[in-house]
This record gives C-alpha cells, structure tokens and sequence, in this order.
C-alpha cells in the first residue's frame, strides 16, 4: 500500500469512481478511556451506512479520525489500495472526504454565499465577483432545492442553527470530487420540510456514487433512510446489519443492552396543590393560553413546529413580553419582566438550544452548575469558594455527570452530559417550576433514559414540571396530562397515559383539519346543489 502524504496527496476520482472506504482494525484511547477497539468496517459507494451508539460509544472518535482531528493509535484507513492517514482536515478534504458536525464552523461576517465557497471565491482583480459569486450561489442552491431556506445574502452571525448546518452542507457537496460524507446528527434542528429536503440531497448523492455516513440518535430517520446499520457500543462494533431487517426494538437492544419498553418508567407522583398557574395570556405569539401544572405533576406540551410553545416557555421566563394575563406560583400572582425575576420566584428553564442558551460552553462544570445561584454563595461581594465546589460536587455526583473534573469545560462534554449540567443547575437552584424545552434533543437512547429517570426522580420530589417536547412517544412515555398548541393558543388537553399520537396530531392540526373538513362540505354542498 502506497501512504499519502501530506505534500503528495494522490489525484483524486470523481464521484462514484474508485472503491470502499476501508477501515481495518482501528484503535484509539485518551486518558482512562477507550475510545474505539480494535474497529473494522467499510464504507461503501452508493451507500448510506448509519453509525449508532450511545453517548460515548466511540461514534465522535472514529470520525475525528475519518476527518484528520485525531490519529489512530492502531489500525488503518484506505481507499483504492491507498493508505490513508491524515494530519489534519485539510489533508481528509483532499482525500475527498468530508465530514460535518453537528456544530458547523460558520465565518462571522460575511454572507452566506461567501461562506459556502470560502476559499474559492470568483475574483476579478483583486476583488470578489460578487455578481459571479451570487449566480454560482443561486444556482447551487436551486439545484439542491435550498433556496427558499437559506437566503444567500444572510451574514453567517444571522444564520439560525439549520440553516448554519445547511452552508456547511452546500460547502461539501458542491465538490466533484467529494467521495465519503459524513453527516453527524444532520437533522437535529432542521424543520420537517427542510428534513425531506436534505433527505432528498442525501439520496442523490447516493445515486451518484458518493459513500455516505449518517449519524444520528433519531431511530425512524435511519430506519427510513440507511442501506445498513452499524452499531458501537463501548468503543467497539457490535453489529453491522441491513436496515430493511430491523426496528428499532433490535436496534435499541444492541445499542444499550435493553429493550425500548424499558426506557419509559414512569412512578406517577401528581399531588392537589396547583404550583404553576396561568391565565389567559396573550402575547405577540399567543391568543388567550390558560393552563396549569401541580406539584408532582409532569404535564407536556405537543404540537408542530411554530405552534408557539418555546415561546410561551421564554414568556413565563421572563425572556418575552406578555402584553395581558396573569401567572401565579403557589397562588400568588407574580410579576415577571425578566429571567433573573422567574428565577427569584422559583421557576428555572432549560431551553431547546443548551449550547447558545443553556449553557456558557468554554466556563467549567462547576461555574454553570452554580450559575443560578452564584448570589446565594456571594458574601461582601466575594464567591464562597468552598461552598460552590460542594454544591457543584453534590449535584454533579447525583446525576452522574461524566467528567474528568470540575474544572472541565462543558463544551467537551457529550450532550447527555451537557443537558445533565443544564438539570444539575436547575436542581442547586431548587425551583418551584421547572421548564423543560425539548430536554433529549440530540442525545442517544442510553442518555435520554437517564435524564427521564431525573425528570422521574425531580417530580417525585414535589416540582411542578413542564415538558416540552416534539418526540411523541417521549410526549406520552413521560407525561401525566398533555396540552397540545396550535397557532399561539391551546387545542385541547389530554390525559398522559391511554393517549394515542393519533389523538395528538389531531388537535396539533386542528385549524388545518376544521377547514379541510369545511371546504369538503361546502364542495359537497355544491355538487348537491346542481
């Protein structure tokens, strides 16, 4: 086998020329963990291969190594009879890999056409053809079907978080020579619509001889999509299936050593006492939405994208303006105008977005675990120093947060271990009220049964919990009554247990169905009529 170099890297074959990715043998350890074990695997042309695992599993490790972050200890990579082994990105890029994470690296500043052909941009003189750039752009994007979501005179610092990870999708398949993409938790904060559409641009990538690799912890999306499934677990693989004969109950099994049934356990805990109570609150996103939550009581709310339920979360927190209502914590009305009031009357929030929102990603585990707080512990403007490593320390232990240290920052944690910080704050504050918004995105099986056995664990303790959540099944495994939005205001109530999404859907589509229905009448009534 012939090693590229970093100076000499091979000419490369266009899409769908040229073999497997190879992956034979690969080992990689850090400090007190094995990361991968002894790994081998192909990737193939025409192929979409989804990895699973849970948090931890090694799935992170063996793309740094596909992408050039990381080098393996053992084992190697090849293609076409080439040995691989890549010092940095630049050199996996040139080898027509590309990988892209679930945090895309975006360029502050400069617009989007800008960031999808950074490096490449059309000149004229020494000046960017900006009219040259914008036809590229326009066209690239009408081609991949992305042009109403991701407009090319956007500044990357605007983008939301799907459309940052679509740039980064365009950087990569715009290349000819791309042979291997990975994908890493690719959906994670895209719209229904915006899913079909990088689906669409997934299969016609597969179509054209590009080796795909999928990761994500969403099982329909990989049962819907991959050709095969391989699965990690502890830094090793355990299986490597076709997708057609799986579901996600084999899946799961393989991938956390249980069953699916297992994951919801649910010790119903609800009390009398009504703890959160709000009335009749309107607002620029909400029309007259009044509901409740008692102690003890996890009440969820469902509905479609835009319904209007982070936003009722972030009015309750103070984030957002309430133009009329009211809200009352045990009773009480009170008064909230920021986050920092909420807090002060016993109501925390962990938001949808942990890492813009919910947590501060280069601070240390200890300073977001007690970030709530950080007054309690402050005496003549001095931090108790011992009393906030305590504190953190108690809260850290009893969600088994896994980090090296306190000092850790908690951008390098895993997600699971992130939301589990977000929760360990929550906990040190002891609210009243605790808002949950979409508290298992992007977090696998494995974790996401952990942060329900907390959630289990806060309500039996007594705290009034409102769960939001777009996953279903997470909606009725977890909830002891459901309030279901649409449009800013709320379609109905339902009870947790006994539900069926069937019932949830159709009030989260209420309006749409009533004027379905009365259109069909009233073309009824015509037809009658002649």
């Amino acid at each position: 086998m012939t090693l590229i170099a970093p100076t000499e890297a091979a000419p490369l074959a266009p899409r769908g020329a040229g073999g497997a990715l190879e992956i034979r043998g690969v080992s990689k350890a850090f400090p007190n963990v094995q990361a991968l074990d002894d790994v081998s695997l192909d990737v193939r042309p025409g192929e979409i291969l989804a990895f699973l695992g849970e948090n931890g599993a090694g799935k992170s490790t063996l793309l740094k190594i596909l992408n050039g972050d990381y080098q393996p200890d053992t084992g190697t990579l090849s293609m076409d009879g080439q040995q691989l082994r890549f010092a940095n990105p630049r050199e996996a890029r040139a080898a027509g890999i590309r990988v892209i994470y679930q945090e895309p690296e975006i360029i502050p500043g400069v617009d989007v056409a800008e960031n999808i052909y950074a490096g490449e941009l059309p000149r004229r003189g020494f000046f960017i053809d900006r009219r040259a750039l914008n036809q590229m752009v326009d066209r690239e994007l009408a081609e991949y079907g992305f042009e109403r979501v991701l407009p090319r005179r956007r500044m990357g610092d605007e983008l939301s978080s799907a459309q940052r990870q679509l740039v980064e999708i365009m950087r990569a398949v715009k290349s000819s020579q791309m042979r291997v993409l990975a994908l890493d938790e690719p959906t994670s904060s895209l719209t229904d619509e915006e899913v079909d559409r990088l689906f669409a641009l997934v299969r016609r990538l597969r179509s054209e001889g590009v080796a795909i690799i999928y990761v994500s912890h969403r099982l329909h999306e990989i049962l819907q999509l991959a050709d095969r499934v391989a699965i990690l677990r502890d830094g090793r693989l355990v299986m490597v299936a076709d997708a057609a004969g799986l579901t996600e109950d084999v899946i799961v099994r393989n991938m956390v050593g249980r069953d699916l049934g297992e994951v919801f356990d649910r010790r119903r805990a609800t009390t009398d006492r009504v703890v959160l109570q709000v009335e009749d609150i309107r607002s620029d996103w909400h029309r007259g939405v009044s509901f409740d939550v008692r102690a003890g009581e996890i009440v969820g709310f469902a509905g479609l994208i835009g319904a209007g339920r982070t936003e009722l979360a972030k009015v309750i927190f103070g984030e957002l303006p309430m133009s009329s209502g009211r809200i009352l914590v045990d009773g009480r009305e009170v008064h909230i105008s920021q986050p920092s009031t909420a807090i002060g009357q016993g109501i925390g929030f962990a938001p949808e977005d942990r890492k813009r929102e919910g947590l501060v990603l280069i601070r240390s585990v200890l300073e977001n675990t007690t970030m709530a707080i950080i007054r309690r512990l402050t005496r003549f403007r001095i931090v108790q120093r011992r009393m906030e490593r305590r504190i953190a320390s108690e809260y850290v232990a009893r969600l088994n947060v896994r980090t090296p240290s306190l000092e850790q920052e908690v951008g390098k944690l895993s997600g699971g271990n992130q939301q589990k910080v977000v929760l360990a704050r929550w906990l040190a504050a002891k609210p009243k009220v605790l808002i949950l918004d979409e508290p298992t995105r992007g977090i696998d099986v494995g974790a996401k049964a952990e942060i329900y056995r907390l959630i289990d664990e806060l309500a039996n303790a007594g705290l009034a919990i409102m769960f939001i959540s777009s996953d279903l099944p997470e909606i009725l495994g977890m909830s002891d009554r459901i309030y279901v939005m649409q449009g800013g205001r709320i379609t109905g109530e339902l009870p947790g247990p006994g539900t069926t999404e069937r019932q949830v859907l159709e009030l989260a589509m209420h309006e749409h169905l009533a004027a379905h229905r009365a259109s069909q009448q009233m073309a009824t009534a015509e037809r009658e009529s002649r």
